[in-house]
């Protein structure tokens, strides 16, 4: 069978008559290692965004040359290339942090050039971060070659006075330092602790979320979104390793059976991915990412279907940053695969989508076992850990007529009522926490951190933290047209669209005004009569933040609102 299925325009094909046009292409491919038999053989992408700069992507460079090697055993010819990453956690709470969302699509778009510029006939991309790893799929199905993802992995937990620790810890305990609940050693020692080694956020973070989110939609080799990272010395696991030879031959057999990314990005296991990450505890990123894939696969999947299949959905796992559990604990378990088979059981998903093992979702569960018995990290359908509706929350009302994303996590929050506090950035809202002016009862408004207004939509982790740290997660709401980390938990609703850039009503919220949020009702509300919300929009100014020129500028420009995933294509 011929694989290649695109390549031939770029190398020519022998016995061809266009084989004496790219003598010229393939003189400069041969001075990269290309032998005369390589010219037959599928030219594959291997996306590989790497950099020191951040645990979850300082080991995809050597996951990359596993890839490559495993592609060349499988008779495919890899080119290797990498990406921009940004790190939410080292830029959070800065307007570094700017350019998180924005590197999402910027890596798509890296990857898309590479894909198609040099006629790829597959591609295996990496992710590790949690932009780099939409990032990673999105492109998939733009450009629609038989493609694999492999997710780079969790990190290891962390360690202080023999306590698991990670990356939230040290953000909480900004807040514990703040109000004074734990001394200067400890803090330093959090902060020595959280992160042991290369690997994603450890908890059902924004990475682990859509690592799980991907392999329930198909696009992921089953069981591998809860591998570690690395092994305790730093090295590349023996798990990753052993995936990046399955993802090798994978792609091969894809391109053998034409098997396309679209052939996997369907509705149905759209709703697979969305579902499996609501049962898991999955961060609320886990909606602006499914509806920027399904946009860029051409399926018409709506933050409307995202909120009756939260509704539907039971939270079976106990996991951080609600609850106790990392994703290494999870993968000792079971993995997602334990997951999807107890929600398959019961009727929640779909089993006949086609996956990347070229088995559709019902055979590749048909070896995986049921939930064990004497654990308190997965629970059953049938007596969940939280009941369907009770951990991601779609709102609408006044304040959010496009729609706002709260995360219950199954907590009991029926109704908030409260007096706005109001920050047009999340640095003066930071600020106020740890300097005590907020109080028990308060509904923080941070505006102007929305997609276009920020520029590039920040998460609100530190603040977020800082409440938590400060013992006021439980007593204090906090609503953004931003979006909340992963590792957020409290009472939080984010994704508020239209944003305060546009003109939507958080733009006219003012200091004590009443902002009602029920939850259960799925409605969040601004309790100011329609005059004078009238009176306030005559005279309202959009609060403008430099970005002149470069990518931010870009960025304003393309990205459209929050409901419908935050998209620049």
């Amino acid at each position: 069978m011929n694989r290649k299925i695109r390549s031939g325009a770029l190398t020519g094909l022998h016995g061809e008559k266009n084989w004496y046009k790219r003598g010229a292409a393939r003189a400069m491919m041969r001075a990269v290692d290309f032998k005369e038999e390589d010219f037959d053989k599928p030219l594959i992408a291997v996306a590989s965004p790497y950099t020191n700069a951040t645990p979850c992507n300082d080991h995809i460079d050597r996951l990359g040359r596993v890839v490559m090697d495993e592609l060349k055993r499988v008779d495919a010819m890899p080119l290797i290339f990498g990406t921009p990453i940004v790190s939410d956690g080292i830029t959070m709470g800065t307007d570094g942090m700017r350019y998180s969302l924005v590197s999402r699509d910027l890596i798509a778009d890296c990857i898309e050039t590479m894909i198609d510029a040099y006629y790829c006939d597959g591609a295996v991309t990496l992710g590790g971060c949690d932009k780099s790893i939409p990032g990673a799929v999105m492109p998939l199905a733009r450009c629609n070659v038989p493609s694999v993802f492999v997710y780079g992995g969790t990190i290891l937990p962390g360690n202080y006075k023999g306590k698991k620790i990670d990356i939230v810890s040290i953000f909480e305990a900004v807040g514990e330092h703040g109000a004074g609940k734990i001394s200067e050693e400890d803090y330093h020692g959090v902060e020595c602790g959280a992160c042991p080694g290369a690997g994603s956020c450890g908890g059902m973070y924004t990475a682990n979320t859509m690592a799980s989110a991907y392999e329930a939609m198909g696009i992921s080799l089953p069981g591998t979104a809860s591998l570690p990272a690395v092994n305790v010395d730093n090295k590349i696991s023996a798990e990753k390793i052993a995936e990046c030879a399955r993802a090798a031959e994978a792609v091969v057999n894809l391109i053998d059976k034409r098997i396309f990314p679209k052939d996997i990005m369907t509705f149905d296991s759209l709703s697979n991915a969305f579902v499996v990450a609501m049962a898991l505890g999955g961060s609320t990123n886990a909606v602006l990412h499914l509806l920027a894939t399904a946009r860029e696969a051409d399926v018409d999947f709506t933050l409307k279907d995202m909120e009756l299949l939260a509704k539907k959905t039971p939270l079976l796992a106990n996991m951080k940053p609600s609850g106790k559990y990392m994703m290494l604990e999870l993968n000792e378990v079971g993995g997602v695969p334990l997951v999807m088979k107890e929600l398959f059981d019961n009727g929640m998903i779909k089993g006949d989508c086609i996956t990347v093992s070229g088995e559709t979702v019902a055979k590749n569960l048909e070896s995986v076992g049921s939930i064990p018995e004497g654990q308190d990290l997965l629970f059953h359908v049938a007596k969940p850990y939280g009941v369907p509706g009770s951990h991601i929350q779609i709102l609408h009302g006044n304040l959010a007529e496009e729609g706002a994303v709260m995360k219950l996590s199954g907590k009991d929050i029926p109704e908030f009522t409260g007096p706005a506090k109001v920050f047009e950035k999340e640095e003066d809202c930071l600020d106020a926490i740890l300097a005590g002016k907020i109080q028990k009862g308060d509904v923080i408004v941070i505006r102007y951190e929305g997609p276009k207004g920020g520029p590039g939509m920040r998460e609100m982790l530190a603040p977020s933290s800082a409440l938590v740290g400060a013992g006021l997660g439980k007593d204090v709401a906090m609503i953004t047209d931003g979006r909340f980390s992963g590792g957020t938990h409290g009472i939080m609703m984010g994704h508020v669209a239209p944003e305060a850039y546009v003109g939507g009503l958080i733009a006219l919220v003012e200091e004590g005004d009443e902002i009602e949020i029920r939850p259960y009702d799925g409605s969040v509300k601004l309790n100011v009569s329609d005059e004078e919300i009238a009176k306030r929009r005559a005279n309202w100014k959009a609060l403008e933040r430099k970005c002149k020129r470069g990518i931010l500028s870009k960025y304003r420009n393309a990205v459209k609102s929050a409901s419908v995933g935050a998209v620049t294509s």
